[in-house]
């Protein structure tokens, strides 16, 4: 056997690594209501803070929209469904309709604020299709930039984000009503 394996640090190879262990808090349930644990649902409980604290960009009748604290990308926003309900299919008309126009007005907002190229828009419906919280259904509406999929995510499984999400939160609120 060869000498350098009997440390235990694994076969050397040419790889670098990037660590991101911030992710195994979130993967482990923080902020996340998941059987076993005692967390409530975090959108029922971002409604109840104010805007700063809870990182809400703008608040509508039926639904709200909030900064991801997990985001894909820079400006990665939620439209929330102020009432806990799991599937689209239990939405209310009202519901269904505010969230898709808060959707639509966040593109526009978010093409004033940082000019992306496109977006990303959709629902994850239940745990198996990657909805982090299944439980409160929430559209995301995710901006896209040529190039923002290069190898750090690809390669290193890290994102590099370029705005801290109080500084997006900010900017997107300050021109929410202006466009």
């Amino acid at each position: 056997m060869d000498e350098q394996l009997t440390g235990g640090a694994g076969m050397p190879d040419s790889w670098s690594r990037l660590w991101a262990p911030h992710r195994t808090s979130y993967l482990s349930g923080e902020n996340r209501p998941l059987p076993g644990n005692d967390v409530a649902c975090p959108f029922c409980r971002i409604p109840a803070m104010d805007d700063v604290e809870g990182l809400i960009v703008a608040r509508g009748t039926s639904a709200y929209v909030v900064m991801n604290l997990y985001p894909y990308n820079a400006g990665h926003i939620l439209i929330c469904a102020y009432r806990h309900v799991a599937d689209l299919t239990e939405l209310t008309s009202e519901e269904r309709n505010e969230i898709f126009a808060l959707s639509a007005h966040a593109m526009k907002v978010l093409r004033k604020v940082s000019n992306p190229s496109g977006f990303n828009v959709g629902l994850n419906q239940g745990s198996v299709s990657g909805a982090g919280i299944p439980g409160h259904i929430h559209q995301h509406v995710v901006p896209r930039w040529g190039g923002d999929s290069n190898f750090m995510p690809v390669i290193g499984q890290t994102k590099v984000m370029s705005q801290l999400l109080q500084e997006t939160r900010d900017d997107l609120a300050n021109n929410w009503n202006v466009v």
